[in-house]
């Protein structure tokens, strides 16, 4: 069922909530407040309650999706996808070129997510979506 998520600049109070998304069997905990420190990180709420995150890592000419989380309490009611779109949109607002993501083949449900919104692969384990200009 989908369900419209609010989506905004992480807050410092937003920090356990992230940890504890990061560490659900996901094994990225450890990197998790380095992100919080040098990248762009987007909160989606439904509810009033955070349901996920998007971490963003700027190049020159593109950007990185470093970590998209959703919980589980929030898995398929399009979080993700709404999380994604706003991404490319901020990808976008900055001038990027394109959008990146890092996937291993063996994921397969995530490979599937990225290529369902358009990314297609750029090399080992990479996705890229072309962005359109401003």
């Amino acid at each position: 069922m989908y369900r419209k998520a609010s989506i905004r600049p992480f807050q410092s109070e937003d920090e356990p909530l992230l940890f504890g998304l990061a560490s659900i069997g996901r094994g990225a905990d450890e990197r998790t407040l380095s992100v919080l420190e040098r990248e762009t990180v987007f909160v989606a709420e439904v509810d009033g309650s955070a349901a996920g995150y998007v971490a963003l890592d700027a190049g020159e000419r593109e950007l990185c999706i470093d970590q998209l989380f959703v919980s589980p309490d929030h898995e398929a009611e399009g979080v993700g996808r709404q999380l994604l779109e706003y991404a490319e949109g901020y990808a976008i607002s900055r001038g990027a070129t394109t959008l990146r993501v890092v996937v291993s083949e063996e994921d397969e449900r995530a490979v599937r997510f990225y290529r369902g919104r358009g990314f297609v692969p750029a090399g080992d384990d990479l996705l890229e979506l072309v962005l359109p200009r401003p």
